[in-house]
């Protein structure tokens, strides 16, 4: 989703025993040739590194059970933090890889309120909150 420019890694460092907790995940950068704590990652980022992580441990579920097929994603919302310059930022990198899981057998739900998201996604639902509870609308066109 980074165009190849940066990697999850983990970090090198000794963990010192206490005190260290999770997997110490890096990003390495290609372009500047290090890597700096995940803390330090934009908030758009941030939603490509927890989205890259969410399907490499789908796929390395699947690899290790060959009876668990996860082949529906969920994501909720995250696409507001996602830059859109001219048609070539970073939500339309996501959304296509996004559309690339689904020509496969992989089903990708998205719930966001970001207009071009919902643009960008040609099926889709609304659903609308009224003082009776909620109901879903289909969406048909824009908007």
């Amino acid at each position: 989703m980074t165009r190849g420019r940066c990697r999850l890694t983990r970090g090198l460092e000794a963990s010192g025993g206490r005190g260290k907790r999770g997997l110490e995940i890096e990003a390495f950068d290609i372009n500047t040739g290090k890597a700096r704590p995940t803390a330090t990652l934009s908030g758009g980022e941030t939603f490509i590194a927890a989205l890259a992580l969410a399907l490499g441990l789908a796929d390395v579920v699947e690899s290790l059970s060959g009876k668990i097929r996860m082949d529906t994603i969920f994501i909720d919302e995250g696409f507001g933090s996602l830059d859109t310059e001219n048609g070539a930022g970073t939500l339309d990198q996501v959304i296509q890889v996004l559309a690339a899981l689904t020509e496969g057998s992989r089903a990708v739900g998205l719930i966001s309120h970001v207009g071009l998201v919902q643009e960008a996604i040609p099926q889709g639902f609304y659903v609308r909150s009224t003082p009776s509870g909620s109901r879903v609308e289909e969406r048909t066109g824009m908007g």
